[in-house]
């Protein structure tokens, strides 16, 4: 989920056998007041997450759902943009494997995971939006942070 400005405000490391619902769910719950009484919250999320119960529960605590179109469904607003900006997830994810060595971690509970993890994607977040304040020319570019 992210802020107006584009700077995520959670994220979850989840057992892959645990539904991706359950795991927004639990988020939502334990979190509440990350996203009590913010304005303009969006969750990107793929046609997975499609229902009008899900959309209506979201919309109720003032999340605004952002996700392609299923089939036989009309185009949904914002989602020309919602490829680019599945892009720049891909693109961070790459980044994250990468140059910050999400997958060689070298944590040994999974408390040391969660905070290695954060670690790199609030080290990556504080670069991006660096960039981003200074009016970097080349905003994309992490090489200067590079370890």
């Amino acid at each position: 989920m992210c802020t107006p400005t584009g700077m995520p405000i959670m994220w979850a490391l989840a057992n892959p056998k645990i539904g991706e619902r359950e795991v927004l769910a639990a988020m939502l719950e334990v979190d509440a007041d990350l996203v009590a009484d913010r304005e303009g919250i969006v969750l990107i999320s793929d046609k997975g997450f499609a229902s009008k119960p899900f959309e209506k529960a979201l919309a109720g605590q003032g999340i605004e759902q952002l996700r392609p179109s299923r089939k036989r469904e009309k185009q949904r607003y914002g989602e020309p943009v919602l490829k680019k900006v599945r892009q720049l997830i891909e693109s961070v994810n790459d980044t994250l494997k990468g140059q910050l060595d999400l997958e060689q971690h070298g944590a040994r509970t999974i408390e040391g995971v969660a905070v290695r993890v954060a670690q790199r994607v609030l080290a990556l977040a504080a670069a991006i939006w660096h960039n981003n304040k200074t009016g970097a020319t080349v905003t994309r570019s992490l090489i200067a942070y590079d370890h």
